[in-house]
């Protein structure tokens, strides 16, 4: 069974991705000047708050934005870029009791931070890149003897961008700091 779906699973990515690409000139997707917002929502998330007094579950999923501005192109072989931005991500938490099981207190995680990314367009619309975040964990509790354990999270990733106009499409990014997966849309201007 397994040799008969590895062909299936070959055709349908060469289907979808391999036949997409030609040896022609390619639309530029990232160049000098370009900025990008993207706004998402991560599935799942590597901030935990749980400790032997208290288990906490994700209410409020990574609600994530990002800004990026290309400050240099033509790169290896005319096809990569740099980019700079920032990131703003926000996740609530209901905390709950282990020993006496009540609810009652919420933690807020307010993440933002400096990001740098590499951008290499391998086929036309498809925007791929790669980086890393130097970010900031702000941590809120509701209850008043809560303590904040605000603290850096720094963030690697990588990610596309597919343009189904010149100026939106939608975004996925897959990485360790916030968020193992993040979906969304994007734009250009």
């Amino acid at each position: 069974m397994k040799k008969f779906l590895t062909p299936k699973i070959l055709v349908i990515f060469l289907t979808l991705f391999g036949f997409s690409w030609n040896g022609s000139a390619q639309t530029d997707v990232f160049t000098k000047g370009d900025m990008v917002i993207d706004a998402g929502v991560g599935i799942g998330t590597y901030i935990n708050h749980d400790t032997n007094l208290n288990t906490f579950s994700m209410t409020i999923p990574p609600i994530a934005g990002s800004f990026e501005y290309c400050i240099l192109d033509r790169l290896i072989d005319g096809e990569g870029s740099i980019g700079i931005g920032g990131y703003l991500s926000y996740i609530l938490f209901r905390g709950k009791d282990k020993f006496t099981r009540e609810n009652g207190f919420n933690v807020g995680d307010l993440v933002i931070g400096p990001r740098g990314l590499f951008h290499y367009q391998f086929v036309d619309n498809l925007d791929t890149y790669a980086g890393v975040m130097i970010g900031y964990d702000i941590v809120s509790f509701s209850q008043p003897n809560g303590t904040a354990g605000s603290k850096f999270c720094p963030a690697i990733f990588v990610g596309a961008r597919y343009y189904f106009t010149n100026n939106f499409g939608v975004c996925g990014e897959l990485g360790y700091g916030v968020s193992p997966l993040q979906l969304g849309f994007t734009y250009k201007f």
